[in-house]
């Protein structure tokens, strides 16, 4: 399918009953989805709430790798919504599980110019990450 034809619009009844019965897992980006900055987008918990009462699996992505998954499951908790760290999917995690899979050696060091979420999730497979935030 041409994904530049799957443009937003707003679903039917019948539509959004469809979706549930077909989809089993749902991927929600973070910023501005879930939340803007501090603040909780409206309709989010009740959305959540229906689609586990549902049996769908929820997953919470994000390019954002500042924080670590734990740091997320706390932001989420801060919220008011509960979220454990395996349903995050983070790029500070991307990056860790990238070096886990290529088998990186864990004796080598790791050099990280970016958020000070990427040195936790590195920390956490084994991996010495230096370095860190920059700005």
């Amino acid at each position: 399918m041409n994904v530049a034809s799957r443009a937003s619009q707003l679903l039917s009844s019948q539509s959004i009953g469809d979706l549930l019965n077909s989809d089993e897992a749902f991927l929600f980006d973070c910023d501005g989805v879930i939340w803007k900055g501090d603040t909780l987008i409206d309709g989010v918990p009740q959305t959540l709430d229906m689609l586990r009462s549902k049996g769908k699996k929820l997953v919470f992505v994000t390019n954002n790798s500042t924080k670590s998954r734990r740091q997320y499951a706390n932001k989420f908790q801060s919220l008011g919504i509960s979220v454990t760290e395996d349903e995050i999917f983070s790029s500070s995690f991307a990056a860790a599980m990238f070096l886990k899979v290529k088998n990186f050696p864990k004796d080598k060091k790791v050099y990280v110019i970016g958020g000070e979420g990427i040195l936790e999730e590195l920390e956490l497979v084994g991996y010495t990450g230096l370095g860190g935030q920059v700005c």
